[in-house]
């Protein structure tokens, strides 16, 4: 029998995984706690905030089966690159419904595309899945996630903050964020993320050539929602976003919502001033 090494990536296109589980209060509390959002309270029977599906559903390797980075071995639903760099892209999402407290849901995964491409910084592979969460037979949500490796690059050079962030112009909601280690070690708990870039600052700085503690993309994914999601007073019916370049827990960090409508153009800006973020939310 061929090992899951020696199988072609494509094999893995149509992989599918299901999983079931209760959607928590309790998880939904330490979210609200996270995000410093004081006294908020959830109950059986509330919906869950768009895009807090991501603390749901996680993966449960064992110790066994953790690598060295952190992250579950390779193989399984996904396919086993083996590429070290594994990063969260991209992702885009329909909220046709939101998911009920203190209720089961179903998620089913399916692996859509994976293709293999060379470039500047070597050899990468891209692999896209889809996931769509049922409740009581009612789909809900509906994800597309885009998760690209790449081959292992030159020292990353921390970013030199400006003096200032520029006006951002008139109509703009801006948050200035300031990461801070409990921040990130939080977010990874709640994610079960244990990939050591996050916490890890030895490993992230001597093994991985970051200049400090790396602020998960999907962190700064929430925190541009749950702006739009404050300032807008709406329900969030889809959401975009895609990554540009990493964040550090160095200095402080901005994030710009732009409402045009129904819509509210958004993106994260490092201390430098450069885009390392933009994403795209739909109001209903």
């Amino acid at each position: 029998m061929m090992s899951e090494q020696n199988k072609p990536l494509t094999d893995w296109i149509g992989s599918q995984e299901v999983r079931e589980e209760v959607i928590s209060a309790v998880v939904a509390d330490c979210v609200a706690a996270m995000l410093d959002m004081d006294g908020e309270r959830f109950g059986a029977g509330d919906p869950l905030p768009a895009l807090w599906h991501w603390f749901h559903f996680l993966p449960k390797a064992p110790m066994s089966s953790i690598d060295h980075d952190g992250h579950p071995k390779r193989g399984g639903f996904f396919p086993p690159v083996t590429l070290p760099r594994r990063m969260f892209a991209g992702a885009r999402m329909k909220f046709l419904k939101p998911l009920i407290i203190g209720q089961s849901a179903v998620r089913e995964g399916e692996i859509l595309n994976v293709s293999e491409k060379s470039g500047k910084s070597g050899n990468l592979v891209f692999v896209t899945a889809r996931y769509r969460i049922r409740q009581n037979n009612e789909l809900c949500v509906e994800e597309e996630q885009d998760i690209v490796y790449k081959e292992d690059g030159p020292p990353v050079p921390a970013p030199v903050p400006l003096p200032a962030h520029p006006d951002p112009g008139p109509n703009t909601w801006v948050k200035d964020v300031t990461p801070n280690t409990v921040l990130l070690f939080r977010f990874s708990a709640l994610t079960f993320n244990a990939h050591r870039i996050h916490y890890d600052r030895p490993y992230a700085l001597k093994e991985e050539g970051y200049p400090g503690l790396v602020v998960h993309g999907p962190l700064t994914a929430l925190m541009l929602l749950e702006m739009t999601r404050a300032k807008s007073g709406k329900r969030i019916g889809g959401f975009t976003f895609q990554g540009r370049a990493p964040l550090f827990d160095l200095h402080p960090f901005r994030l710009i919502g732009k409402p045009k409508g129904e819509t509210v153009e958004l993106e994260a800006h490092g201390p430098h001033g450069k885009i390392t973020m933009t994403a795209s939310a739909e109001l209903i």
